[in-house]
């Protein structure tokens, strides 16, 4: 007996794109669309009524991501394989995307046999990234990751002192400020604007702001 159609989701907020979609993959016999959401409050309610096999999502939706949108239906159908189908081609998005337990992802400028494909080959478990891309976006994300602890390790070598008049810089204050603002001598903060720069491998207080932004937010 043949295996009953894929029942397949598709998470579009933009309802002529999401119905474009559905229309090709219901040409294929072992896939059937059985809902469209375009909002990733809409997916969790669908998981409960409908199961589902595979979803296609768009990654960026009017009230989140679509790997806000996963994660709210595998906490109901943690088996269900997952597409993104998106314009965004940024590394960090289809890091998310991945990340999240996609299997693969394509950009909107795909064929419709493409994405039928990526839809039947996810059901399947297969990757569906090319190794060499899957490669570098790996190497890249080492790299951030690095970056991150390198980040950490120069804030966390600030002395407390240092890390007080980092946080009036980034108000603003200029360095006679700072010394009236904490009770010590104008040569004393350049002093230890001096040291906290070096530790920060900043050339000037500007950069030196700019970079705690950077690494703290």
């Amino acid at each position: 007996m043949s295996h009953p159609p894929f029942r397949v989701l598709i998470v579009e907020d933009h309802q002529v794109v999401a119905e474009g979609l559905a229309v090709l993959l219901n040409e294929h016999p072992e896939l059937r669309v059985v809902a469209l959401a375009g909002r990733v409050g809409e997916v969790e309610h669908l998981a409960d009524v409908e199961r589902i096999d595979v979803v296609l999502c768009d990654f960026w939706l009017p009230d989140g991501t679509g790997a806000e949108a996963v994660a709210a239906l595998r906490a109901h159908q943690p088996d269900v394989a997952v597409v993104f189908l998106s314009a965004d081609q940024s590394d960090r998005v289809i890091l998310t995307a991945l990340e999240s337990g996609a299997a693969g992802y394509l950009v909107k400028s795909a064929g419709g046999a493409d994405v039928a494909e990526a839809v039947r080959r996810a059901v399947d478990g297969e990757i569906l990234v090319p190794a060499r891309q899957l490669a570098r976006l790996l190497a890249r994300r080492r790299e951030q990751a690095q970056r991150t602890e390198e980040h950490a390790r120069r804030l966390d070598s600030l002395t407390p002192r240092e890390r007080e008049i980092l946080a009036l810089m980034t108000e603003g204050r200029d360095n006679r400020e700072i010394a009236r603002e904490l009770s010590i001598s104008y040569t004393t903060v350049r002093s230890h604007v001096r040291h906290l720069l070096s530790k920060m491998g900043a050339r000037s207080k500007l950069e030196a702001v700019v970079r705690a932004a950077e690494w703290v937010g």
